[in-house]
C-alpha cells in the first residue's frame, strides 16, 4: 500500500477557496497521480481537511481518477472524499489570517490562544485510530493508495505521529528523501502547494498490546507502529490492538507535475477561482470541437 500525504493547492488565508493558480495546480496533480497509477496503485481512500482549499484539491484528484476509470471495462469503485475536522490546519486563534512575520514579530507572549502542539496531536491521534489505521490494517498488503490532503503544519504533526509509533527512524529509500528527524524541530518535511510525500506501507503483524506498552522492533527491521481501537464501542481486555507496519518514505515534496507552471501576473493567478469561468484550455478546446462538428456536417 502507498500512503500519499498532500498539501492543498494555492489559496488565500482562513477558509479561502483555491485561487485560479491553485485550480491549475490541482488539475495537474490529479493527472500526475493518474499517470503514476501503475506504480502507486489505484486510490481506494481519500481523506481531507474540511477546509475548502483541501477538500477542493481532493476533489480534483477524485475527478481525475474517475475520468480514467470511466474508460475501463471493469466496474468503477465509488471514490468519495471523506472530510474531517481532525485534518484542519492549526488554529491560530486571534492571529488567524495574519502573516507569519506579524505573528512572530511583536516580541511578546501574544497569541496564547493559538492551538497547542498537544491539541493538534490529539486530533491526529483520533484520525489515526478512527480512520487511517483501520484502512492500513485492511489494505497494507495490496497494491493500492490512500491519499490524505491537508495543510503544512498538520501534515507534519501527522508524519511525526506515524514515526513516533515505532522506532525513531523510518526506512528511507535511496537516495534518501529529506526528512528532518531532529526532535526539537516542529517540521519534519516541507510541503509546497500540491506537494506530495509518498510512503510505502507494509504490515509486519497485528498483536494485542496494552496501550501504555512501548513499541519495539521486529525481526524484519525497524517498524513504525500505530495504535487503533479494536472495534467501535468494544471494550476488549487489553483495550487496543497494535497494527505494526514498515514505512518506507520514497518521495518528499514531489512537485514534478508543476514543472514549467508559472502563476499568471497582474493578480489574476492569485484571484479566487470562479467555477463559472472556463480555463483557456476548455475555451479553445470547446471551440475546436465545435469547428470539427461543423466540418463533419458539411461533408
Amino acid at each position: 500500500m502507498h500512503l500519499l500525504l498532500i498539501r492543498h493547492g494555492d489559496a488565500g488565508s482562513r477558509d479561502a477557496p483555491l485561487t485560479n493558480h491553485g485550480v491549475v495546480q490541482t488539475k495537474r496533480l490529479g493527472a500526475h497521480l493518474v499517470s503514476r497509477r501503475s506504480t502507486i496503485g489505484p486510490i481506494r481512500h481519500i481523506f481531507a481537511s474540511n477546509l475548502q482549499r483541501a477538500y477542493n484539491t481532493a476533489g480534483a484528484i477524485v475527478e481525475a481518477q474517475q475520468s480514467l476509470l470511466s474508460k475501463e471495462l471493469a466496474p468503477i469503485p465509488l471514490l468519495e472524499v471523506v472530510q474531517l475536522p481532525e485534518l484542519r490546519e492549526k488554529d491560530f486563534g486571534s492571529s488567524e489570517g495574519v502573516n507569519i512575520g506579524s505573528r512572530e514579530g511583536d516580541g511578546g507572549p501574544a497569541h496564547t490562544d493559538s492551538e497547542s502542539r498537544d491539541a493538534m496531536k490529539a486530533r491526529i491521534d483520533r484520525f489515526l485510530a478512527s480512520h487511517l489505521l483501520p484502512v492500513v490494517d485492511k489494505h497494507a498488503t495490496e497494491n493500492v493508495a490512500v491519499v490524505i490532503v491537508a495543510h503544512g503544519i498538520i501534515l507534519n504533526v501527522l508524519l511525526r505521529a506515524l514515526l513516533a509509533r515505532g522506532t525513531p527512524k523510518p526506512i528511507l529509500s535511496q537516495p534518501q528523501p529529506t526528512v528532518n528527524e531532529a526532535g526539537g524541530s516542529e517540521y519534519l518535511a516541507a510541503w509546497s502547494n500540491t506537494g506530495v510525500l509518498q510512503a510505502k506501507v507494509t504490515t509486519v503483524d497485528s498483536v494485542s498490546l496494552d496501550p501504555h506498552a512501548e513499541a519495539g522492533t521486529s525481526d524484519q527491521g525497524p517498524v513504525v507502529a500505530g495504535l487503533a481501537e479494536s472495534s467501535p464501542g468494544a471494550d476488549p481486555p487489553n483495550g487496543f490492538f497494535q497494527v505494526r507496519f514498515h514505512l518506507t518514505i520514497q518521495l518528499t515534496n514531489d512537485i514534478d507535475h508543476l514543472k514549467g507552471l508559472k502563476k499568471t501576473r497582474g493578480g489574476i493567478g492569485s484571484a479566487k477561482f470562479d467555477p463559472k469561468q472556463r480555463t483557456v484550455d476548455l475555451f479553445f478546446g470547446s471551440g475546436s470541437k465545435k469547428r470539427k462538428l461543423e466540418e463533419s456536417n458539411k461533408e
